[in-house]
């Protein structure tokens, strides 16, 4: 991949945001009230979302980023620009319409299914006087951004004529303005570098049913041509994007492991991009860049972030066998519970040298993974079990070990740790759920004191890694 990380674009993003509110919890009954889940609420997460997920895919990619938009004079409002405020978004171009009521979406997800979405909102077109606010305040700030992004999301900020003469403005200044389109006519964006529809949205805008590369070339050619684009581009969900830009129709495949939910991911294309442009990076580039951004947000729940770490080991991931891209570090195995736990996930950690892997290893691994939803397990040094079990030991080198533990289906990540004890690791991850074997029943056991919970599982008899060499010595 092209070396972006020094980069850091002044990039404008101008449309609707919206106050994104998760409930996470699990459901084990139907409400004698009606037949519907009950959904027991264990956790709570509030995030940016609309023209707002942009904005955080552009922090993320460690973009200088301004916002322009329109909120009302509510409690929601308020609590969309103190998270704005905590990301360091300045918020003065942001108007207040006393008469409009921030949107918010209300979702409630069980068991990492969506069970319900309730939103609040107002839709209807911004006024005529904060139009003209926010087209004098965009055409003083106009010439000091590397590129600008419109999310639209149809809540009224990007009307037709102050869309037109944002796109007139940019394009006099030659600055890159690029388009997450909503509706049918896309008329008012004519003139953009380019738009991000997916496939549905491109069929309705142009009336073409693409079915087959003769009738995607179709659809291209005329979003192009009928609303004189630099750049005609179709994101194509799991088959990649599809760009025409008058030298051909190109697909660029799409590279994906595992999807959760593409919740924000049209979000994420329209940053990545804008981001990469204003890097210097020409279409092909920019497109393979946003694929891989792309990637890394459906592996995730909820409206996500891809950072460029994330996107490096993504990329470097392919190239990687399967199993050893589940190895991680101190550091990434932290930010990375950070995470899970924002997506309502339970964690359980155990830990043990694993030395000359059997099956009762194995059955204790699936044991533990049932106490929680991901199993990261902590594996012992080549040196911390030199000095646990002596000199002989261990029989297989650490990278051998954690190489075969994180090819288990139980397992989710591996980490292997210097010290005799994980405390430390314990206490980087914080787990729900601390495991150890049964011989641990009335002791203390090392980060008790940090987990939830502590699980002790009873060991299946007769299965050691010693038994097992002693058996090796016998019969040798």
């Amino acid at each position: 991949m092209i070396d972006l990380k020094e980069k850091s674009p002044k990039i404008l993003v101008i449309g609707d945001l919206i106050f994104d509110h998760y409930f996470w919890g699990s459901s084990d009954r139907i409400s004698p009230e009606a037949p519907v889940p009950v959904v027991n609420i264990n956790n709570e997460s509030k995030v940016l979302g609309g023209a707002g997920n942009v904005i955080n895919n552009l922090k993320a990619l460690n973009s200088r980023v301004e916002v322009m938009s329109v909120l009302g004079e509510c409690h929601v409002s308020r609590e969309l620009k103190l998270l704005l405020d905590k990301i360091d978004i300045n918020t003065q171009y942001i108007i207040v319409d006393p008469k409009r009521i921030c949107s918010k979406k209300t979702r409630i997800i069980s068991e990492q299914q969506q069970v319900v979405r309730y939103d609040q909102e107002s839709t209807e077109e911004i006024t005529k006087a904060s139009q003209k606010i926010l087209l004098s305040n965009y055409r003083k700030r106009i010439t000091q951004y590397d590129c600008v992004l419109l999310s639209d999301y149809g809540k009224g900020v990007l009307t037709n004529e102050l869309t037109k003469k944002l796109i007139q403005i940019a394009k006099q200044q030659s600055i890159k303005i690029l388009v997450d389109p909503k509706g049918l006519d896309y008329a008012k964006y004519k003139g953009a570098f380019l738009l991000t529809p997916n496939k549905k949205e491109a069929v309705e805008a142009t009336g073409i049913k693409i079915i087959d590369d003769t009738s995607l070339a179709s659809a291209t050619k005329k979003l192009k041509n009928e609303y004189d684009l630099e750049v005609s581009l179709i994101t194509l969900s799991d088959q990649g994007v599809a760009i025409y830009d008058g030298e051909g129709l190109r697909i660029h495949p799409t590279q994906t492991r595992e999807v959760f939910d593409v919740t924000g991911a049209g979000d994420t294309v329209l940053s990545s991009l804008g981001f990469a442009f204003s890097c210097g990076l020409g279409i092909d580039d920019a497109v393979k860049f946003a694929n891989l951004a792309a990637g890394v947000v459906v592996s995730k729940i909820g409206s996500a972030t891809a950072t460029l770490d994330e996107i490096i080991d993504y990329e470097s991931s392919f190239e990687k066998p399967s199993s050893e891209v589940n190895i991680k570090k101190l550091n990434e195995i932290t930010s990375l519970s950070e995470k899970l736990k924002t997506q309502g996930k339970k964690i359980v950690f155990t830990n043990g040298c694993f030395d000359l892997l059997h099956a009762g290893h194995v059955r204790y691994l699936e044991a533990s993974k049932k106490f929680g939803d991901v199993l990261i397990v902590g594996l012992n040094s080549d040196q911390s079990v030199k000095i646990l079990k002596g000199e002989k030991r261990p029989i297989n080198s650490q990278n051998d070990r954690a190489y075969i533990l994180s090819a288990l289906d139980s397992v989710d990540y591996v980490v292997i740790f210097e010290e005799t004890n994980p405390y430390n690791l314990i206490n980087a991850i914080k787990p729900h759920t601390l495991v150890k074997g049964g011989d641990y029943k009335d002791k203390e056991v090392v980060g008790q004191d940090i987990a939830n919970e502590l699980r002790l599982i009873k060991f299946i008899k007769g299965k050691s890694t010693t038994k097992t060499i002693k058996q090796i010595k016998y019969s040798g």
